[in-house]
């Protein structure tokens, strides 16, 4: 009767056990999962070049002119190079399971020569010939670039998608020199008419001539997809989109004496981006490269002749930038 009574409790602690096993297996799975969704930190540097254009336009007021604008200087950054340093945070595997990252990206150009800088001007009140025209050398005297990303990533499968909201702010301060100016001769026959500019004689200028700075703030929503499935080496693709686009500008004619102040918004900012990485246990290796588009943004203009007390002008001022970017970088888990 022992063996009998033992037996029998014997089997119910089996039965007990096998019904309670499986939730041991699901807890042991879950905290598997817990510990493989760790985040962590990594920091680095490096070195990148710019390649692109900076725009300041004046937009002709309607029956001024006959053409859409009135001016538009174009400042050439062809090239800049400069030096980087980021910082991330977020799921050490990203597919891992879901989670989220921050990312902080700041770029200081180094100041020289970048191409050239072109200024146009259309006065005509009964064409839209070219008027006025000149052509000095740039300088790019300094850029900063900060770039601040927050989102999710969800992996699917050997992917991963990351939605994303990002703030931007760039300042350019560029300065033209040397070169020369031809205007086309005004028509006696009438004031706003205008001779063919062909027929002008080039004016050759030296010294500096015009400096202009560029202060924008950008706000955007993105997305990126990419997979690690060939590990160690990984492949992002991001874009991101957004009319909230802003830029504070000032332009100073430095023969002229006349100072001019331009705050211009709600410009289409588009960039896409790609990202080729070498991930290896504590360093990681990043090419990007990406392009990076404001369309004509509108505002308000303003002007001086003491750089203190400012008058605005009828006409409505615009900014543009498009830039090509590629960046090497080195970057350490922490």
């Amino acid at each position: 009767m022992k063996n009998i009574a033992f037996l029998k409790f014997f089997f119910i602690i089996l039965n007990i056990l096998s019904a309670v096993n499986p939730v041991f297996c699901q807890e042991d799975q879950q905290n598997l999962v817990q510990q493989n969704r760790k985040y962590g930190f990594t920091v680095g540097g490096g070195f990148g070049v710019l390649n692109g254009q900076a725009l300041e336009l004046v937009y002709s007021v309607p029956g001024e002119t006959n053409g859409e604008f009135l001016s538009e200087l174009i400042w050439e950054m062809k090239p800049v190079l400069y030096a980087g340093i980021n910082a991330d945070f977020g799921l050490t595997d990203i597919l891992s399971g879901p989670g989220f990252f921050s990312s902080l990206a700041i770029k200081a150009g180094i100041p020289g020569k970048t191409g050239i800088m072109e200024d146009r001007d259309w006065m005509s009140v009964e064409n839209d010939a070219l008027t006025h025209f000149s052509s000095h050398e740039n300088k790019t005297n300094a850029l900063i670039w900060i770039d601040l990303y927050v989102g999710a990533s969800i992996p699917i499968k050997f992917l991963y998608i990351k939605p994303f909201i990002s703030g931007s702010w760039m300042h350019f301060d560029f300065t033209a020199k040397n070169g020369y100016y031809k205007y086309a001769k005004e028509n006696p026959e009438g004031s706003g008419k205008y001779e063919p500019i062909k027929d002008a004689q080039n004016i050759s200028l030296s010294g500096d001539v015009i400096s202009y700075q560029q202060d924008w703030l950008l706000l955007a929503a993105g997305f990126s997809i990419g997979t690690n499935i060939l590990s160690p080496f990984s492949f992002d693709l991001s874009f991101q989109i957004s009319p909230l686009t802003y830029c504070a500008a000032a332009d100073n004619h430095l023969r002229t004496g006349v100072f001019y102040k331009d705050f211009s918004s709600f410009g289409l900012f588009i960039e896409p981006k790609v990202s080729f990485s070498l991930d290896l246990e504590k360093i990681k290796f990043s090419l990007d490269t990406s392009y990076r588009y404001i369309s004509k943004t509108e505002g308000e203009a303003y002007y001086s002749l003491d750089n203190k007390k400012f008058y605005p002008i009828p006409n409505k001022a615009g900014a543009e930038l498009s830039v090509m970017n590629l960046q090497f970088t080195v970057k350490v888990k922490l």
